[in-house]
């Protein structure tokens, strides 16, 4: 049995270093603070009884736990990232622990009347009588994603004591800046040498997917022509009124806020501007690969028709592919999303198989060779003040990542 006071000390003593990404940074880790969790994860692997366990000058770390049957089994392999979002302050975590959660409001902080309410979060009722694990309403907490790897540490340290439980060879790999779109980019696929992996990164426990958004950017940039307003008639090209043109022609329905399941979306997510100039960043998101094109093409055919109605080039746009659904390359290979299922019925856990609005490392490493799906890490409201995690979810996370090796140690893939 995974002891729990365990898991919460671990988990407490990883979301306590702030490991928060930037994405304006060109380097890899793109924040030298991450160096700092990455560097104890590589000593705590060595401490349990990991092999061959690495890190390299980007922060990239990889371990190994050696087969103990004879037979030959496929190599698998389990990851999940270090680094925390840039949406909201990482640095100075105050996990707070509620024992015997009992379904109503929770005060977060007195100070700043903070609540964390399942009048507004509803799943927040599904943990009743568990462990909650919150912030102190000031910071986000991290369990996005130190929750999974507190359950991969966990999980190997089990197996380790735990020699009597069958299973072949285990891969663990921990990436820093995956919060910015680059977990992938470095990780070395050929040296982490696993048939498939997991990735721990899913939120609420029973999570299982092998589906997610195809994405991409686009920024547009517009000109204007700035001249004095008491002089300006006939003259001035004011780029914000542009601006809001390409907005208002956009389908306003297909908005994050207006859409869920399968649906895709435009979602403008920075606008600064002038009389001048005016950019706008917009992300780009659809499962369905043709849907997906044709969103990058609405974007196109409106730059051009703007720029033909004011008879010169007053937009740009540039549009630049991010990640791509991962059910491509997962549906050839699911026995691997099978087992995962198997496992976790195996433990009592209902399978929630849904496609990811939202992208993951997996999907990039799907597409590198190393096919990914992406398992329950347990937390909630990831990204801000009202992020938690139920301790209850994370242990069963680490039971179905044993079994997962338990389970293939048995299979025949002959």
């Amino acid at each position: 049995m995974i002891s729990k006071e365990h898991i919460i000390n671990r988990f407490i003593s990883y979301v306590t270093i702030d490991t928060e990404s930037d994405p304006n940074s060109k380097t890899t880790p793109s924040t030298e603070k991450q160096w700092n969790l990455a560097k104890k994860l590589a000593e705590e692997l060595k401490s349990i009884g990991m092999e061959d366990v690495s890190i390299d000058e980007h922060a990239y770390i990889m371990a190994t736990l050696p087969s103990n049957v004879e037979h030959d089994v496929p190599t698998i392999g389990f990851i999940a990232h270090f680094d925390t979002s840039p949406d909201f302050t990482g640095a100075n975590v105050k996990p707070q622990i509620h024992e015997n959660y009992l379904g109503g409001d929770i005060l977060l902080n007195k100070e700043e009347h903070i609540v964390l309410s399942p009048d507004y979060f509803e799943d927040l009722r599904q943990y009743t009588g568990q462990t909650l694990i919150t912030t102190d309403g000031t910071t986000l907490l991290g369990a996005d994603d130190k929750a999974g790897i507190c359950e991969i540490v966990s999980a190997m340290e089990y197996l380790i004591n735990h020699p009597d439980i069958q299973h072949g060879k285990i891969k663990v790999g921990f990436t820093p800046d995956e919060e910015i779109g680059r977990g992938a980019h470095k990780f070395d696929v050929e040296k982490f040498a696993a048939d498939w992996a997991y990735t721990m990164d899913g939120s609420q426990i029973g999570e299982l997917e092998y589906e997610n958004f195809n994405a991409a950017s686009a920024v547009i940039k517009i000109k204007g022509k700035i001249v004095h307003p008491g002089y300006a008639k006939g003259k001035m090209i004011n780029s914000m009124y542009i601006a809001t043109e390409f907005i208002n022609s956009l389908p306003r329905m297909e908005t994050p806020e207006h859409t869920d399941g399968y649906q895709g979306f435009f979602h403008l997510h920075d606008m600064r501007g002038d009389v001048e100039q005016t950019e706008l960043q917009y992300i780009i998101r659809d499962h369905d690969k043709g849907h997906f094109e044709a969103r990058k093409e609405v974007m196109k055919k409106l730059t051009a028709e703007l720029n033909s109605q004011y008879g010169r080039e007053v937009i740009t746009t540039e549009i630049k592919d991010q990640y791509y659904n991962m059910k491509e390359k997962i549906e050839p290979v699911m026995h691997i999303v099978d087992i995962a299922e198997e496992a976790m019925e195996a433990i009592g856990i209902t399978p929630i198989i849904k496609a990811i609005r939202g992208g993951t490392d997996g999907s990039q490493l799907s597409y590198m060779g190393l096919p990914c799906p992406n398992i329950f890490a347990g937390g909630h409201n990831f990204h801000g003040r009202y992020e938690y995690v139920p301790v209850e979810s994370m242990i069963k996370a680490t039971e179905v990542i044993c079994k997962i090796a338990e389970l293939t140690a048995k299979k025949d893939f002959i």
